[in-house]
């Protein structure tokens, strides 16, 4: 099959369509996080390269990485997931405090290989062979520098949770992908839950979701896995949350509170103890909705195809920047005793 590669391996953006940091915080904050920075993109790399052609790198090698290969080299996939294949992976060296044992390490691999997958041993080697790239590894502390050669490539990139290990790394990851003017989609599976997918969020009066929220030291707390309960709560009450409110957090638990612009109030639970699984509920003026649990990542895969093909991330940037600026927020309410704290100031904070 012929191979195709960006015209454009290296994208210079004018000095005056960069967005400088104290400008790029001011249109974060603006109207209730109104960006519009990355929704419409330069680039229509998938214009000229025929179905099933778009080759996919990954880099890192994790439970996400082997599923995504799996699902998206299927040779019985079907059409929704069609116009990508994973090409090539490159796994650089993790951090120890977090890594995956050298035995899961080599099972991930194994996987991979079997998929059609060819590993390397450099990023500047997997950027020559594909043309988007998927980040996979599980820490967020490295992910600037497995993203920045993408980027300066000028090829998409699916960023998995978490983008970075504290707000101010996940907006200058956001930052860094505008100013090279090269489109950036990350998020959870648990958005794509059938039935949260269902939901209205102007129909929901309010809505509490739970999932599993291990904590990492590295990071910020919910960052590390309560992501998945915060990004299902967002993707049934929508964005425009004000405040957050922290009213629990033991060894057990966490009870996150956000009030929403219009006099909504949403609720996340995070367990550490007894029984974990993921879900939640949504209340609206007719009827009240369990959104069941996590049934896999297939539909998530669809979206990151979709995203590359169409180069327009299909979560708006404002709304990953509020969820991550939610889980800041609840961070610095638990340590000021409960206290609510402004989405908005939380992010001024984070980019000062």
């Amino acid at each position: 099959m012929k191979s195709h590669k960006l015209k454009n391996q290296s994208i210079q953006v004018a000095d005056n369509n960069k967005l400088v940091r104290r400008d790029f915080v001011k249109n974060l904050t603006f109207g209730g996080f109104g960006l519009g920075l990355l929704g419409q993109s330069a680039f229509t790399i998938a214009k000229n390269i025929p179905p099933d052609d778009l080759k996919v790198g990954l880099v890192g090698l994790s439970v996400h990485s082997a599923a995504f290969s799996r699902i998206l080299n299927d040779p019985n996939k079907k059409s929704d997931l069609s116009g990508c294949r994973m090409a090539a992976l490159y796994h650089p060296p993790g951090n120890p405090d977090v890594d995956f044992t050298q035995e899961q390490l080599e099972g991930f691999q194994k996987e991979i290989l079997e998929m059609g997958v060819k590993v390397v041993g450099s990023m500047e080697e997997l950027i020559d062979l594909v043309d988007v790239v998927m980040i996979e590894t599980n820490d967020g502390r490295p992910h600037m520098e497995e993203v920045l050669p993408a980027l300066k490539a000028g090829k998409p990139v699916f960023v998995d949770k978490p983008v970075a290990a504290d707000l101010k790394g996940v907006i200058e990851i956001y930052r860094t992908a505008e100013e090279y003017g090269v489109p950036i989609f990350s998020s959870s599976g648990l958005r794509y839950l059938e039935t949260a997918q269902r939901i209205q969020p102007s129909q929901v009066l309010s809505a509490h979701t739970f999932s599993p929220a291990a904590l990492e030291p590295s990071h910020t707390d919910l960052f590390w896995y309560g992501i998945h309960g915060v990004e299902l709560l967002y993707t049934v009450m929508g964005p425009g949350c004000k405040e957050v409110q922290q009213v629990k957090h033991n060894d057990t638990e966490d009870l996150v509170i956000g009030y929403w612009k219009d006099d909504r109030v949403g609720v996340f639970r995070g367990i550490r103890k007894g029984k974990r699984d993921f879900g939640g509920t949504v209340f609206t003026e007719n009827e009240i909705v369990s959104l069941g649990t996590f049934t896999g990542y297939r539909l998530l895969v669809v979206k990151i195809v979709d995203f590359f093909l169409q180069n327009k991330s299909p979560v708006p940037v404002e709304e990953t920047l509020e969820i991550y600026a939610f889980m800041q927020a609840a961070q610095e309410s638990k340590e000021k005793d409960g206290k609510k704290i402004s989405l908005e100031k939380t992010l001024q904070r984070a980019y000062k």
